[in-house]
């Protein structure tokens, strides 16, 4: 098998969470600047925690400084510990046949990994309710860039560290829900293996350029693409 590395997004594709990122992000904005109407013109699936941290400042007429982003994000991870904590478990799940994905991925050695735009604290505090995060030993991060591609670029790189190989030499493979994470796949030239598990379909996935596209990663030949059976 050709050495690989996987890049699993977070939000919409190993987990639904039931809201609680929005939720905290609202609920982060209104502590500080007493709105919680910050999030509430755009949407937020696909964008890294920084891009929507900058996009709320602005909608709600504040400078979005890079100084301003630092200091909203450790209090929007504290808040998100109580959201998460406190959280509905019936809307909360992992997708599935996400678990199994990547434990097959893991017996087989392949480099198993994050590729999310949310920061890592985030990444962490939203898994570890689903006992998933130590499963991940390595990723790109939205606060490694606050560009999808990039990120992606970074995780990829980490992984094939791991391998012991150059990022050139690897199979690189992003697992992702929206058009987002498609364009951002492309761009670093990687697969993406498409899940109609968010707010996006399999066939809508598939139009904007996914590799393979299912509706879950349970579907019949799912994880055979995954694994580049």
């Amino acid at each position: 098998m050709q050495p690989t590395v996987l890049l699993f997004d977070v939000d919409g594709t190993l987990v639904t969470t039931g809201g609680v990122g929005r939720r905290a992000l609202e609920r982060t904005f209104e502590r500080l600047y007493g709105r919680l109407d910050a999030c509430s013109s755009f949407r937020l699936d696909g964008m890294t925690d920084r891009a929507i941290v900058r996009k709320a400042l602005e909608a709600i007429g504040r400078e979005a400084s890079e100084v301003a982003i630092d200091a909203i994000l450790p209090v929007y991870v504290e808040v998100l510990e109580r959201e998460v904590s406190e959280a509905d478990m019936g809307r909360y799940r992992i997708h599935d046949g996400m678990r199994e994905a990547v434990d097959a991925s893991l017996r087989l050695g392949l480099a198993v990994g994050l590729g999310t735009g949310n920061i890592r604290e985030g990444a962490r505090v939203k898994l570890s309710r689903v006992g998933l995060f130590h499963r991940f030993a390595f990723g790109g991060f939205g606060c490694d860039s606050e560009d999808r591609a990039e990120l992606l670029r970074i995780g990829a790189e980490r992984g094939a560290r791991k391998l012991g190989k150059a990022t050139a030499d690897c199979r690189v493979v992003v697992i992702g829900d929206t058009p987002k994470d498609v364009a951002a796949a492309t761009t670093i030239g990687a697969e993406c293996l498409g899940v109609g598990t968010g707010s996006f379909t399999a066939e809508q996935l598939l139009a904007r350029g996914a590799t393979h596209a299912y509706g879950d990663l349970s579907a019949p030949g799912a994880l055979a693409a995954l694994l580049g059976g």
